[in-house]
């Protein structure tokens, strides 16, 4: 009857984790189609970065992006959600900075929730894998 509990807790886990980890590299991977459009060039300029900022930020969401979603190298994963971690809370800060406390300014605390429910989750799973 364990098992069974264990089984179907394991299942929910992974339902939970791969939707909050795939929307999450959706919106990762899908800057690689916009990195010199003029909406990410706009909005670089508006938040006051140097322009290799905009290329350095792109090509690491891409990375990031692929090395949340590659079922490998698990050290390296949590040095990814760490990094990610960082870049949203620094996202926050710079959109609040530069245009205020408005709606708009919390967008990146979005981004920011799916990967805390995708690193919790992670951490379930594998927590679970090791008890069966």
């Amino acid at each position: 009857m364990e098992t069974i509990t264990k089984n179907k807790s394991l299942k929910t886990a992974k339902i939970i984790y791969w939707i909050s980890t795939g929307l999450l590299s959706l919106f990762l991977l899908s800057g690689a189609f916009f990195i010199n459009s003029k909406i990410a060039i706009d909005a670089m300029h508006h938040l006051g970065v140097p322009e290799w900022f905009r290329w350095e930020l792109s090509i690491g969401h891409i990375i990031g992006g692929l090395l949340i979603i590659i079922p490998v190298w698990p050290r390296l994963k949590e040095w990814t959600y760490a990094a990610m971690g960082v870049d949203y809370i620094s996202a926050t800060i710079a959109y609040v900075s530069v245009d205020g406390p408005v709606p708009n300014s919390f967008q990146p605390l979005v981004s920011l929730a799916l990967l805390i429910v995708s690193y919790i989750f992670y951490h379930k799973i594998r927590r679970l894998k090791s008890a069966m």
